[in-house]
């Protein structure tokens, strides 16, 4: 199992549809709904974009499963 992530409540809680996040950080829609469905984990770079956008550190965003 990959990365966990909360990007969708935090998408929703702040107004965003996937598009204009993706707009916001600078990739496209395709690799938000992939990020937030677990197909595909961000980089350090976007990840780090992500959690300066909500305002929140990048733990809140993403973490690990537990084993």
């Amino acid at each position: 199992m990959g990365v966990l992530t909360r990007l969708p409540e935090h998408r929703a809680e702040s107004n965003f549809t996937q598009a204009g996040l993706a707009t916001l950080v600078g990739v496209s829609r395709q690799t938000i709904n992939s990020i937030e469905t677990g197909r595909f984990e961000p980089s350090l770079s976007l990840a780090l974009k992500l959690a300066h956008l909500f305002k929140v550190p990048v733990e809140n965003l993403f973490s690990l499963p537990e084993n």
